[in-house]
């Protein structure tokens, strides 16, 4: 652990141990110690040393670095993308851990969402703070990259931003899933529709609580012939449970109805209220205004791997749908402009994030005829694509140039010289294909053109199989597609990491050290890589 007893000599000569005190072996720091127990100093070690006084084989570096090599041969930058997404979650031992996660394609066009580790975060969680995790894993892992180029998609928590900015790495990308809640919180939030909510989660709790007003729905539902399935009370922080709730209260309404007016209920009724007609009214139309959204979080967090390029395309879909009609109530007007207006703002700043955005949605072949985009737009997007192909090639081959060896003993052969026509003509005269370097853009160009006019997929094929079909007829694009399609678009893989935790660390384990509990989660999610 990383503490000495204090030891002390007696008159005599013989050496006894003080154990009133113990001192910490990296800093030296005295704490008392009365009660039996080293909490005061493991809590002490843990804060200010991390795992520093632990001797232990590292089984990340063991395993999953041999992973890494089958997938990052020499020379395979161009072939391979990773990503990052962090999530921080808490143990039953009010431990705080931030677990990042990487993403990758294979040669064979298959995703991998391997664990790279979980680590305790003792102090605040500060963007600062944040970002040391965020540096620490890309070095540990040697995932290093010119200028740093890596994306990070994390939940759209301001520290969560600031860190990946600190760290020098981005795109930052925020979870869809979030950005989804967000505008759904934004649009249950208007007042009359909060109150409206108001109404009906008191008649759901009575239920709840009375095993009599229960027993009573239950006959009304039977005699209904209606489902008999029970009230859903929903949680403030998860919207989507408000759907449920207000989708379950509609199912039930006449059995509701016929249980709060039975005379069994009717005298313990209090500040209970039944919905109008005109309130039902209203609660339909929402429902259905919520339910574009409602599908979209359901494909999200069960998509095996939901990615960015479907970000853009999904919150265009759902702006669509809010567009009011002359049927439409004034609260459901007003459920649609809040939520219309927090999602407009989302992916637009800074802007740079927007066109990644845009070059993932035209690499997806699900949605590469870009039809949620303008002419000009849509042009712009593949244009950006072809220069950003040239530009990393064109990069990749003078780097590879430069660094190429020539060995101890070889001799360099001098420079060609020069014909007297070249040398008095130079460029003047060249042919229509120009320099190398023009044939070259001029081929890569010529590919996204033939990408682009190329027939895509319905929206639910799958875009990495038809790459590994068609990786041969468009290889250059093919690179772009493993870089960007291997980007989720929500933090959802390492939130998944959080029910393998907790079976980790249990109520029985909750002791469990840090650099144990990193090692099992490891070895849990990623054995069967």
């Amino acid at each position: 652990m990383g503490a000495l007893w204090l030891p002390v000599h007696h008159e005599n000569g013989k050496r006894l141990v003080d154990k009133t005190a113990t001192v910490c072996r990296h800093c030296g720091t005295r704490m008392a110690y009365k009660h039996g127990n080293t909490s005061s100093m493991a809590s002490h070690v843990k804060r200010h040393h991390g795992e520093s006084g632990v001797k232990k084989k590292d089984a990340q570096q063991l395993l999953l670095p041999d992973a890494f090599k089958q997938c990052f041969p020499a020379g395979s930058d161009r072939a391979i993308a990773i990503t990052k997404s962090t999530d921080g979650w808490t143990s039953r031992a009010t431990e705080s851990y931030v677990t990042v996660t990487a993403h990758y394609i294979t040669a064979e066009w298959e995703m991998k969402s391997p664990v790279l580790q979980t680590r305790p975060l003792y102090e605040s969680h500060t963007g600062t703070n944040l970002a040391q995790v965020l540096t620490g894993a890309v070095a540990e892992w040697k995932l290093e990259r010119p200028k740093n180029n890596i994306p990070v998609t994390t939940d759209n928590a301001k520290n969560q931003v600031n860190a990946v900015k600190e760290a020098g790495l981005g795109p930052q990308i925020g979870c869809f899933a979030h950005v989804i809640n967000f505008a759904s919180q934004r649009g249950l939030t208007v007042n009359k529709m909060d109150g409206l909510l108001g109404r009906i989660r008191k008649v759901v709790s009575f239920f709840h609580r009375s095993t009599t007003a229960a027993h009573v729905l239950k006959t009304k539902q039977e005699m209904l012939q209606l489902p008999t399935h029970k009230l859903i009370q929903d949680v403030p922080t998860r919207w989507n449970s408000t759907y449920d709730m207000l989708e379950r209260y509609l199912e039930q309404q006449a059995a509701i109805f016929s249980a709060l007016t039975d005379k069994a209920l009717k005298k313990n009724i209090r500040d209970i209220v039944t919905l109008s007609d005109d309130d039902v009214k209203v609660a339909e139309e929402v429902l259905q205004v919520l339910k574009p959204l409602k599908m979209v979080t359901a494909l999200l967090s069960t998509a095996s791997a939901p990615s960015v390029s479907m970000v853009l395309p999904l919150k265009t879909k759902i702006i669509q749908s809010m567009a009011p009609s002359e049927e439409d109530s004034t609260i459901t007007r007003d459920v649609k402009a809040a939520i219309k207006a927090d999602l407009n703002r989302r992916y637009t700043d800074p802007p740079d994030l927007q066109n990644y955005l845009h070059r993932s949605t035209a690499l997806d072949p699900r949605f590469k005829s870009l039809s949620h985009l303008d002419p000009a737009l849509r042009q712009r997007t593949y244009s950006d694509l072809t220069t950003e192909i040239v530009g990393r090639l064109g990069t990749e081959e003078q780097e590879g140039q430069a660094t190429e060896p020539t060995g101890g003993g070889a001799r360099t052969s001098p420079p060609q010289k020069e014909s007297a026509m070249e040398e008095l003509f130079g460029e003047t005269f060249a042919g229509k294909g120009g320099t190398g370097k023009k044939l070259f853009a001029d081929a890569i160009e010529e590919e996204v053109a033939y990408y682009q006019a190329a027939s895509g997929i319905q929206v639910d094929g799958d875009p990495l199989n038809w790459w590994k079909i068609n990786e041969c007829r468009y290889p250059h694009v093919a690179m772009m597609a493993r870089c960007y399609l291997a980007v989720p678009g929500t933090s959802v893989p390492s939130e998944r990491v959080f029910s393998t935790a907790g079976d980790i660390v249990t109520a029985k384990r909750s002791t469990l050290s840090p650099g144990n509990a990193d090692i099992l989660i490891f070895l849990k999610k990623n054995l069967k890589l």
